[in-house]
C-alpha cells in the first residue's frame, strides 16, 4: 500500500468513532497496546525523541531499500500517535518518507483529542523520522 492509501485507511478506521473524544483516545490507547515493543537496548538516551512530554525511542532498521521503524513510550497514547506513524512510514523508501504529505491527523481531528504539548510532541516524531529518511537517502547516493 502506498503512504497515502495507508493514511485512507487510517481515517476510515476512525471515522467509524464518530469523532467522539474518549473514543478516540481509547482506540489511540489500544493502538499503542498492539506496538511491538522495542529491545532493552533501544531505550537508551540516544534513541530519545527530543521535544515529546513523554518518553518515545525511536530505532530503524533498513532492509531492501527500505526503511523500518520500531518505537516505545513510557505512556499508553504516545505509545499509540506513534504506532500511528510507524504503520503510515515504515517499510517505505527514503524518498517516499521524504516526500510523504501527512494528513491523516487533521482528518481523524487530532488536534481536538490531544494537548498543545502532544501535538508538539507529534510533531517532533515525525521530524524525527523524516530525518531518519534524509540519513539514509544521503547514504545511498554516497
Amino acid at each position: 500500500m502506498t503512504i497515502n492509501e495507508i493514511q485512507d485507511q487510517i481515517i476510515d478506521d476512525f471515522s467509524i468513532l464518530g469523532g467522539d473524544r474518549e473514543s478516540t483516545i481509547f482506540y489511540i490507547m489500544e493502538l499503542g497496546q498492539q506496538l511491538a515493543p522495542i529491545s532493552e537496548e533501544g531505550m537508551v538516551d540516544d534513541n530519545l525523541i527530543k521535544g515529546c512530554q513523554s518518553k518515545v525511542w525511536l530505532t530503524t532498521d533498513f532492509e531492501d531499500g527500505k526503511i523500518i521503524y520500531k518505537a516505545d513510550s513510557n505512556t499508553d497514547i504516545t505509545k499509540g500517535l506513534i504506532s500511528l506513524l510507524i504503520r503510515v512510514l515504515s517499510n517505505k523508501t527514503p524518498q517516499e518518507i521524504i516526500d510523504a504529505e501527512l494528513y491523516f491527523m487533521d482528518k481523524i481531528g487530532m488536534g481536538g483529542v490531544i494537548g498543545s504539548q502532544r501535538s508538539n510532541g507529534f510533531a517532533a516524531m515525525i521530524k524525527q523520522m523524516k530525518l531518519f529518511a534524509v540519513a539514509y537517502s544521503a547514504k545511498q547516493n554516497i
